[in-house]
């Protein structure tokens, strides 16, 4: 797995991760909105921490800051395409 998610990105998704457990615990965990919101803190909380997310990896995104090519473009810059 190639790293899509800059530091930056790892951080605020770690707050949110926090956050949305926090709010679970406000809503009720067992309720729905506390079910949604613990299911958003697994997802962010997992990809903070592994640097990877599928999401980015679909469109072309990365935060990580480098400025390699992503696997699937071929190495050519939306500007670049081939006619």
């Amino acid at each position: 797995m190639h790293k899509t998610v800059g530091k930056t990105d790892r951080v605020l998704r770690g707050v949110l991760a926090i956050g949305a457990v926090a709010g679970s615990a406000v809503v009720g965990f067992s309720s729905g909105w506390g079910i949604v919101l613990l299911v958003v803190a697994a997802i962010a909380a997992l990809t903070g921490a592994s640097g990877y997310c599928p999401a980015y990896s679909l469109t072309g995104v990365n935060t990580c800051g480098d400025n390699k090519p992503q696997v699937g473009h071929e190495g050519r810059s939306h500007l670049h395409q081939a006619a």
